[in-house]
């Protein structure tokens, strides 16, 4: 077995695994708990450390305290997520109106990840050709921050049932800039053992060997050894 000396150690390893398996998206659990501020800079600086095409670091973090602000993001939601249920019929809607989709003021803490789509200027090496890799970048942070917040027990919810033109104007934000992100963070009481979504009985994880293909759409894996080792939980 090739072995390399940059990897981790095995108990880092597990470590980084732990996060990224149980990572949740929460909505329920949070405990009234304040982050600490330096509690809250090491999750910043996860963020901030993601990578970005170009290295143009298209980011911004707006931490969100006020509970008037969060009101005001809380009707946006109501709204939208009554034009949501709209879109389901019968017992699948009476499901979807029963789900806790949002944490806004249950959580001690709100954080909206906006992306600058003019940071690094019109010619951003290695955006030529895809434009939006400004917001996969954005995305990025998104992930370094919330899997550095598992790390240190905290919980953290999407809230993406906004709408965006009204965020943007809730918060202030100028025209060139996107609110990818707008994030409940705080203490929990517990992560479940499934994502909320797969508990409730909305959807269940895909199986990874029916995702992946060799060498073009379509056509399956060879190796029975691989796709034993994909079968695995």
């Amino acid at each position: 077995m090739t072995t390399s000396n940059h990897r981790f150690s095995d108990a880092e390893q597990r470590g980084l695994y732990r996060a990224i398996h149980e990572r949740r998206d929460v909505r329920s659990q949070f405990l009234p708990d304040p982050i600490a501020p330096e509690v809250l800079a090491r999750l910043l600086q996860a963020a901030h450390h993601a990578p970005s095409v170009g290295f143009m670091q298209p980011w911004d973090f707006i931490v969100i305290e006020s509970r008037v602000i969060r009101e005001a993001v809380l009707a946006i939601f109501e709204q939208e997520n009554q034009k949501a249920a709209g879109r389901f019929e019968g017992e699948r809607q009476a499901h979807y109106r029963s789900l806790k989709l949002q944490g806004i003021m249950e959580s001690p803490l709100n954080l909206c990840i906006t992306c600058d789509r003019s940071r690094g200027g019109p010619h951003v090496l290695g955006r030529n050709s895809i434009v939006e890799t400004d917001l996969f970048s954005t995305c990025l942070a998104v992930q370094n921050l919330w899997l550095a917040a598992r790390a240190e027990g905290i919980g953290v919810g999407w809230v993406s049932i906004l709408d965006q033109e009204q965020l943007s104007t809730t918060l202030n934000l100028p025209e060139h800039v996107y609110p990818l992100a707008y994030l409940c963070l705080g203490y929990v009481s517990e992560f479940l053992d499934q994502p909320e979504l797969e508990a409730q009985g909305w959807r269940s994880r895909l199986p990874l060997n029916e995702l992946v293909h060799s060498d073009v759409w379509g056509q399956s894996l060879t190796d029975s050894h691989f796709q034993d080792a994909l079968s695995r939980p």
